[in-house]
């Protein structure tokens, strides 16, 4: 059974009002149990509005949201059960930081589970150790954090309530490239750890590229796909479409297949593509030239979403 799925989910902003909008139409997916999926799309794609649903920030106009196959939406009183099971993490989470200490702002959201101080605490001190926040700063004021720590903060105090599933929204923006590799390298491990299941929406193709297993598409409120990263962005034209691009290294991977390299168009890191380059190189100075794919003469394997 999957852990998260949407049927037929569509949410209609200012519905009856002359200002109504369709932000997400009939989108279906279905997610797995410790999956770590990229949310990609441009701005106005409908992906932000589509992972409040998920958690029940918003409800559907229609369709349904299921978590471990239960309609969230079944008992409304009920909805702030789903939001410590599904734990969201905003885009700029350090403004939603507001107590006396990082400690106690990482215990909030433990404690109003229900658990105890001395429970809220060990769950508080694991995630900080998750997300790197160094010990000697629980007992500072989130205010007198840089701006990576006080991402880092807010981000364990998601992670505290041990959610069953991750949404993170943009979670380096405005990071430097440092701080960027460090959170994300973070979030890997949890993730391997952990085995939850985790949603990242992200601008960066190189870091979907790198993390994530499926990649969920989202155009003009649609999903156009949801399928395995490497299947995705090997079909780089039609991303671009949409206004998305692949990572560089991919692109440099589909224009050599266009000269007739035999590489593979769907590569996302560098050292998977120097492995395959290093025997074509070797191959092209013994003989002068480049081999052919069958598949490449003909032009092949290039469909639509």
């Amino acid at each position: 059974m999957p852990i998260l799925e949407t049927k037929n989910l569509t949410y209609i902003y200012g519905q009856g009002t002359p200002f109504e909008k369709t932000a997400v139409e009939d989108v279906s997916i279905s997610i797995e149990k410790g999956e770590f999926i990229g949310v990609i799309g441009h701005t106005g794609s409908g992906k932000s509005t589509l992972i409040q649903t998920l958690n029940g920030l918003i409800r559907p106009t229609s369709g349904q949201v299921l978590l471990n196959g239960h309609d969230v939406w079944a008992e409304p009183k009920k909805i702030r059960a789903v939001r410590f099971q599904v734990g969201m993490v905003f885009q700029y989470p350090e403004y939603q930081l507001f107590e006396e200490t990082v400690l106690k702002d990482i215990m909030f959201g433990p404690k109003n589970q229900g658990l105890s101080d001395s429970e809220a605490r060990d769950r508080a001190y694991e995630a900080a150790r998750f997300t790197g926040l160094r010990e000697e700063l629980l007992e500072k004021s989130p205010f007198e954090l840089s701006g990576g720590e006080k991402r880092r903060a807010a981000i364990a105090g998601v992670i505290a309530m041990d959610p069953e599933v991750l949404i993170l929204d943009e979670p380096t923006a405005g990071l430097d490239p440092r701080g960027r590799d460090v959170l994300l390298a973070q979030i890997s491990q949890y993730h391997q750890k952990r085995g939850n299941t985790i949603l990242l929406v992200s601008h960066s193709m190189e870091d979907v590229g790198r993390m994530a297993g499926r990649l969920l598409v989202m155009s003009g409120g649609h999903k156009q796909a949801l399928a395995p990263t490497k299947e995705v962005f090997s079909r780089g034209e039609d991303l671009e479409k949409i206004g998305l691009r692949v990572p560089q290294i991919t692109k440099i991977m589909q224009e050599l297949q266009k000269q007739g390299w035999p590489v593979d168009p769907g590569v996302l890191t560098v050292d998977d593509a120097l492995k395959q380059l290093m025997p074509c190189l070797i191959q092209k100075g013994q003989t002068g030239s480049a081999p052919q794919t069958q598949q490449t003469r003909e032009g092949g394997g290039r469909h639509a979403f």
